[in-house]
């Protein structure tokens, strides 16, 4: 788990450049990644870098939500 807190910031900036990356396509139609990097095996990599950043993030997201705390719903 530690391992997953160090690499926090660097998803984080991974995730900023993701979502303006997708506003960018939604405004103007252009993709930087694939601008930048082609639409090969580079810029796959970055989408996939771009996913596993989001997936860092879901630890955080189910505590913050506290699923899975508390008694159950039906009192069981």
């Amino acid at each position: 788990m530690e391992m997953i807190h160090r690499l926090e910031p660097v998803a984080l900036l991974l995730m900023i450049l993701a979502g303006l990356n997708w506003a960018i396509v939604a405004l103007f139609e252009t993709n930087l990644v694939t601008t930048v990097l082609g639409t090969g095996t580079p810029a796959d990599v970055v989408y996939v870098l771009f996913g596993v950043s989001a997936l860092v993030f879901v630890p955080r997201l189910v505590e913050a939500m506290h699923v899975g705390h508390g008694p159950h719903p039906r009192g069981v």
